[in-house]
């Protein structure tokens, strides 16, 4: 089954570098097939037979014991992924105003996590929020829409509060990931 890896916090502002070629080379030892990675900020499409729910522990271990740091991952099946960036919860209207003030700017974020979100947690920690920036809580997903840039969104320190480890990437590597799929 094709799966892919979502690390978090690595090459990010010059800190925690990985070199994508020393990543594919750990899924490799790991195992798993068909290593692909996007980007430098750790998607990585593989497949492999082992159960899901136990490839983001065996992933994040062998990741600190080989670059001697940790790092969250979450892990999504090729089919997830596909249904994660087919169900925007945002009115097309709501997309188009928020490109309209910043077409410079990704405005659509899908934060990601391995454990369900409670969205009275998400509400609770969005409460004092009063801008124009929006989320959807979905199961495992934030869904974010914002006004400017996500570097000067209020809402997202809010979101960062929850106690699940959640990590981000932008509508448009979203799409191109499941291209690759």
């Amino acid at each position: 089954m094709k799966y892919i890896a979502f690390f978090r916090g690595i090459n990010v502002g010059g800190k925690n570098i990985v070199k994508m070629a020393d990543l594919r080379q750990l899924f490799t030892d790991l195992g798993f097939s068909g290593t692909e990675t996007y980007i430098q900020s750790g998607n990585v499409i593989f497949s492999s037979g082992k159960k899901p729910h136990s490839l983001a522990t065996l992933i994040e271990q062998a990741f600190e014991k080989q670059f001697g740091f940790q790092s969250a991952v979450v892990v999504r099946s090729g089919a997830e992924l596909i249904d994660i960036v087919g169900s925007l919860p945002f009115e097309e209207a709501e997309i188009e105003r928020a490109q309209s003030g910043n077409p410079d700017v990704e405005h659509i974020y899908v934060y990601l996590s391995n454990s369900k979100i409670d969205p009275e947690n998400a509400s609770r920690s969005c409460a004092s929020y009063k801008g124009e920036d929006k989320y959807r809580v979905a199961d495992r997903e934030i869904y974010l829409l914002c006004r400017q840039s996500i570097r000067d969104s209020k809402l997202v320190p809010l979101l960062m509060n929850l106690p699940e480890p959640l990590t981000a990437r932008n509508i448009k590597t979203m799409r191109k990931i499941v291209s690759m799929l």
